[in-house]
């Protein structure tokens, strides 16, 4: 996951370099005409910020562990929904900045399936954070149990 949360954030940086070089290049001054500037944003909060709050988290709580299948599929499904999203992003914002026809179903429905990605990721680390916070307070209620 660290490795992964890097990797976003490299990504994120570069789609922010990549955004003003190419709006510099073509004279475009409109910022809200196209998605580009969005990715920069996207990339590192969903990517970068969000991965490292949930690798805190996994310290915290061992999810891994006590829910395997669930943060496995997780982590995958985030991994690609963010790039699918990211990279949607990436190609409609650039065809917009250029000139040239973005209004493609095809964008449309790639990104769409991006944010069904996001949408389980979500709903399965809560069942993982579910099941290890459950975990945590079990063995806390055994723990006080035993003290007293």
């Amino acid at each position: 996951m660290l490795y992964t949360a890097f990797a976003f954030g490299i990504t994120g940086v570069l789609s922010g370099l990549y955004y003003r070089e190419l709006t510099k290049s073509h004279d475009f001054v409109d910022r809200s005409a196209s998605q580009l500037p969005l990715v920069h944003t996207h990339l590192l909060i969903l990517g970068f910020i969000f991965l490292l709050i949930i690798m805190a988290l996994e310290k915290i709580f061992s999810i891994s562990s006590i829910a395997p299948r669930a943060f496995t599929w997780f982590y995958w499904l985030w991994t690609v929904g963010v790039a699918l999203t990211g990279g949607m992003m990436l190609v409609k914002g650039t065809l917009v900045v250029v000139g040239a026809d973005a209004s493609s179903a095809a964008f449309a429905g790639i990104a769409g399936l991006g944010h069904i990605a996001l949408t389980v990721a979500i709903v399965l680390l809560f069942v993982a954070m579910r099941a290890a916070v459950k975990k945590s307070v079990s063995v806390e209620a055994k723990r006080a149990a035993q003290v007293a």
